[in-house]
């Protein structure tokens, strides 16, 4: 399977793509107080070549903009063994994609190649590393300053280490990959589902992710450069959000309570009492917590 369109957050059509090897957020130390774990990544977490016995995949969903690659580096940089797909890496080439309101859809299950997606993560989770076809450059791409505290980074790396200890699976023949995607979880992808082992679902509102959205310069794509047009949200972006995850709601309404007996029968995890737009940080703690507790129950 070889890897399709990939739109990656950058400013300028032809720009060097930052390498982040070592980092976080794009720039070698650019959030300063991750400097005391930057320096002390193994290159097990970014290299997805290396192998182990096995992997499990942990699944990070939402709408677009809602953070998830933020909270995916971050977790990255605290769980060893662990590396980062993203569901972008899967994008059909422009010449491909679906219209919708006479704009190209980037946000619909048409858009990518779910086929390819599925032997994808099906491999890793029996090699424990990226098929040999497949070369990830989403990861390479700033995401913005980082939102999270260093002293909360701490208390997780500490609350990690201690839960794990030195014997863990994750620290010899156990490898966690992090699905990073705006759609994982709809009926459309069913083919993916029997390789998500751990699924997590970060929800927004409208407003917050229309705001987030119309302030990215636009996207490197693999023919050239992407800039959503005026209106793109309304029209592309919040309209396929809301068709693919009603069935997660009650009454459909997006901003309002979880349909939790549905989620639990399908093993999606969400924080049902955070709110609409929960705390970044207080998120970050629970996706901590909750993949430990899978952990535990898992290997």
């Amino acid at each position: 399977m070889s890897r399709k369109a990939t739109r990656a957050e950058f400013p300028v059509s032809g720009a060097k793509l930052p390498n982040l090897a070592h980092t976080i957020y794009g720039v070698k130390h650019a959030c300063m107080h991750h400097r005391q774990y930057t320096n002390q990544i193994n290159p097990v977490h970014t290299d997805p070549i290396m192998t182990g016995d096995r992997a499990l995949i942990v699944a990070i969903s939402g709408c677009s903009s809602s953070g998830k690659t933020t909270l995916a580096r971050l977790l990255r940089d605290i769980f060893p063994n662990t590396f980062i797909l993203h569901e972008d890496d899967f994008y059909r080439p422009e010449a491909e994609l679906p219209t919708r309101d006479g704009l190209l859809d980037w946000d619909c299950p048409e858009a990518i190649d779910i086929p390819g997606m599925a032997d994808s993560l099906a491999y890793i989770r029996q090699h424990a590393s990226f098929p040999p076809t497949l070369e990830s450059k989403e990861d390479q791409n700033s995401v913005g300053k980082c939102p999270v505290s260093e002293s909360t980074i701490a208390a997780q790396q500490a609350k990690v280490e201690s839960a794990l200890g030195p014997n863990h699976a994750l620290r010899s023949n156990l490898r966690l990959c992090l699905l990073d995607g705006f759609l994982l979880y709809s009926p459309s992808m069913a083919a993916i589902q029997p390789s998500l082992d751990i699924k997590l679902f970060l929800r927004t509102t409208y407003a917050k992710a229309k705001a987030r959205r119309e302030a990215r310069d636009g996207y490197v794509t693999l023919e050239g450069f992407w800039a959503d047009p005026p209106g793109y949200v309304d029209k592309i972006v919040w309209p396929n959000y809301v068709e693919q995850h009603a069935w997660m709601f009650e009454g459909g309404d997006v901003e309002g309570a979880f349909k939790m007996d549905v989620l639990e029968k399908e093993g999606v995890k969400v924080q049902d009492k955070a709110g609409v737009d929960g705390d970044i940080e207080k998120t970050f703690e629970w996706t901590v917590d909750t993949i430990l507790d899978e952990l535990k129950r898992q290997i």
